[in-house]
This record gives structure tokens, C-alpha cells and sequence, in this order.
């Protein structure tokens, strides 16, 4: 479901909410564009479309609740970019601070040393299987990486920026260790190299892998020209925040999440 705000003066949009649903579970979630400072708790558009999101999340009855049912159903407002504005607004409509993952850039190529590590790339109908293993155990308790299923991985392997040159792996005794796996983002301003996944299975934790495999990738992106490299990191994750900072990494900006439950209790 989408909402437009507009001027009453000039009739131009200057706003717009999405309400869409996450998931298989019957939550949802809302994200907002809207003109330059106006995330303002209790006046303008902002306050207004989360407003009319947050109560279109609650009616019973179709799009978003078919059945009619009264219960209960968690909303997720999406501040990207977000600033103090976002936290006074989420709270004045009821909803709590959650989550916030950060986005780190840093320039390419890494100079400083390698410590070896030995890396090929990801085969299409050949390590599906091994990587969803590695991949779902590194992120047994993470909200989006962890439970992919074969259907999610293929689907993601149709996506027109899917390069298995890209997605790194590493191997020991007979296993699928470790991964990098890469995206680029071509028409971003400069253009960058994102470290989309990183994973390494809890089996083969202390062996400095996350390093070694994050410097892989970023070599592997400085070497189709890139010179910016960046990616996402929970900010509750403070080993992995860590261990970026110390690869150079610096923070661009941090998307929020603010959740809340609407409906009946």
C-alpha cells in the first residue's frame, strides 16, 4: 500500500509512505521518502504518512490482514539515513528503537599485508548445498541471513548483478569453511564494491578467517577497478564492527529500525 503526501499550497508530493509485508509471518513494514527535514515528531508529512501507515497496519480485513483476524501483528518503520528526527518521530507514534545497521565505507585496494588464504569461486549447481550449511549455521539467530533456503539462493543467483567470480569461498579439511561473497554497484556515485555476505562456519571460528576472507574480497573488488569498497554491519555486533574499523572501515551513515505491535492485543 502506498501514500502520497502533498502541499496544500502547491499540490506537490512531498512525501510518500510503502506499507508492504515482511516476511512469511504476518509482520510488517514501512518506510518513508519524504522533502529534506521533515521527520519531525508531531507536525508535517512525515508525522502524518507514518500516522496513516501505522493505522492502516492495524484495520482487519484485506491487504494486509485477509482473514480478518483481530490479533495482534508487529509493524517496522525503516529510517534510512537516520537521525535524531527518526527516533523522536517513531516514539511520538508508539514505537521502540530495535535495530540499526550501519554502513561502512573505506577506500580500495587495502594496502598491508595478506595473511594466505587460500579462495575459489562459488560454482552455480555444485556448492549450493555446502554453502547454505556454512552460511545458515554462521547465522543461526540473524533476521534476515540465517534459514535461507535452496529457493532463496537460486532466486538470488537470478539477479542481474549475481557474478559467481565474485562470491568467494574457502575450503578445509573437505568443507565449505568460509565465504565472501560480493556485489557490485555500478550506478552508485562513485561506483562501489559492497562485501554483501560474510560468513564463516562456527566450526572453523579462530582461525582469523572473517579477516582473511573480508581482505579477499575487498582485493577482489580493487581489482575490477573499484576504489570504494563498503558494506552492512548490525552496530549490536560489536566483534564484527571491530574487525571492520580495523580493516579501515568508517561509517557512512546507519538505517534504523523502530518496531511496534498494532491490532488487537
Amino acid at each position: 500500500m502506498g501514500v502520497v503526501a502533498t502541499d496544500p499550497g502547491t499540490g506537490r508530493a512531498v512525501g510518500y509512505a510503502h506499507l508492504t509485508r515482511a516476511g512469511a509471518g504476518g509482520d510488517l513494514a514501512v518506510e518513508l521518502v519524504v522533502a529534506p527535514g521533515a521527520r519531525r515528531a508531531g507536525e508535517g508529512p512525515a508525522d502524518a504518512l507514518l500516522g496513516v501507515a501505522l493505522a492502516e497496519a492495524a484495520r482487519p480485513g484485506p491487504p494486509f490482514d485477509p482473514a480478518g483476524s483481530p490479533g495482534p501483528r508487529t509493524v517496522r518503520y525503516w529510517a534510512h539515513h537516520a537521525t535524531g528526527d527518526d527516533d523522536r518521530l517513531a516514539a511520538a507514534h508508539g514505537l521502540r528503537f530495535e535495530r540499526e545497521l550501519l554502513q561502512l565505507r573505506r577506500p580500495l585496494p587495502v594496502e598491508g599485508p595478506r595473511a594466505p588464504v587460500a579462495v575459489r569461486a562459488f560454482v552455480p549447481g555444485t556448492d549450493e548445498s555446502a554453502w547454505l550449511e556454512a552460511n545458515n549455521r554462521a547465522f543461526a539467530s540473524h533476521p534476515e541471513q540465517g534459514g535461507w533456503d535452496l529457493a532463496t539462493l537460486r532466486e538470488h543467483e537470478q539477479e542481474p548483478w549475481f557474478d559467481p567470480a565474485g562470491f568467494l569461498v574457502h575450503e578445509e579439511d573437505g568443507r565449505l569453511a568460509a565465504s565472501c561473497w560480493t556485489k557490485v554497484h555500478g550506478s552508485a556515485d562513485p561506483p562501489m564494491g559492497e562485501i554483501y555476505v560474510i560468513s564463516v562456519d562456527p566450526a572453523f571460528h579462530g582461525r582469523g578467517l572473517g579477516r582473511a576472507m573480508t581482505l579477499a574480497g575487498l582485493d577482489h573488488l580493487a581489482a575490477t577497478g573499484l576504489t570504494v569498497g563498503m558494506l552492512y554491519v548490525d552496530g549490536s555486533n560489536g566483534a564484527a564492527v571491530a574487525l571492520y574499523r580495523s580493516i579501515g572501515f568508517t561509517d557512512h551513515h546507519a538505517d534504523r529500525a523502530y518496531a511496534g505491535v498494532v491490532g488487537a492485543v
